[in-house]
């Protein structure tokens, strides 16, 4: 496939890309493709506690985002990652160097939207996807609770703008919402390792975004994984899923709180996964 000078949708493709992002493929090679890509303030090793239970199964692709601590921020573009296209133009460029023509994706967060938009540009290469704490809009609208408030995400932005440090202890423990100190120290260890800089501007880009328009697009079958207590993702904004997205969907309620259970409640949320996986 693809060597390091070709280019789509404004950013590199094949063996480079596979590179920058640390593409890793994991499992049994000979089984379907799954696919887990992490959420905003985290990377990859937010999966190593559900990796091993799935290895036998299928062959797993792990996976950075660009604006992750984990990868060189020089190869965060400012001008190109404005809109979740972007994300979406590295996720079809890693199935595409990987030539993989078909795949069970997981995402979590921000992924799960990337997810979304990826399965309606390319509704043939997903079986089905798994959204984690998913959300089309963060911002409250007219007949829509997305849980914020315009003037509550202003006060997030600028508390992140004057003291990073100061909000990443302040919000980890939040997100986390359940006891474990544990997840609460990881998720804040992955939020340091991210350039403040690229922090808030993907914070900025995440709670500007809104999906709702094209939900109904989506064909591929959907599995809705939420926390019966998520801090950013209310329980009605499931049910919105649910009945917006486009194809056969399912919610997931999993009696744990909190915004990363795959983090603070691993072994619930394993269970979970197999269950959609298999449905």
């Amino acid at each position: 496939m693809g060597g390091s000078s070709n280019w789509s949708g404004g950013g590199p493709t094949g063996s480079k890309l596979l590179e920058i992002l640390n593409v890793r493929v994991v499992g049994n090679p000979n089984r379907p493709a799954l696919v887990l890509s992490h959420g905003f303030g985290t990377d990859q090793s937010a999966w190593n506690r559900v990796v091993p239970y799935f290895e036998r199964d299928y062959r797993i692709v792990l996976y950075d985002l660009v604006c992750a601590g984990s990868v060189n921020p020089d190869h965060f573009n400012f001008h190109r990652y404005t809109t979740l296209d972007a994300y979406v133009d590295d996720l079809l460029a890693i199935l595409n160097a990987l030539q993989i023509d078909r795949c069970f994706f997981v995402g979590h967060s921000v992924s799960a939207m990337i997810g979304i938009l990826a399965a309606i540009r390319r509704p043939d290469a997903f079986l089905k996807l798994i959204l984690i704490g998913a959300s089309p809009r963060f911002l409250n609208d007219k007949n829509y609770h997305g849980g914020f408030e315009k003037g509550e995400i202003e006060k997030v932005f600028e508390a992140m703008e004057s003291n990073y440090e100061a909000w990443v202890r302040g919000f980890a423990p939040l997100a986390v919402g359940a006891d474990v100190p544990a997840a609460v120290r990881e998720f804040s260890r992955t939020l340091f390792n991210m350039r403040p800089d690229i922090s808030l501007f993907v914070s900025r880009t995440v709670f500007h975004s809104d999906l709702r328009g094209v939900l109904g697009f989506v064909r591929v079958p959907c599995v809705i994984v939420q926390t019966a207590k998520d801090v950013s993702v209310p329980l009605s904004v499931a049910a919105y899923l649910k009945d917006h997205l486009g194809g056969r969907n399912t919610v997931e309620i999993l009696n744990t709180e909190g915004h990363l259970p795959h983090l603070s409640a691993p072994a619930a949320f394993v269970t979970a996964l197999r269950r959609s996986l298999s449905r």
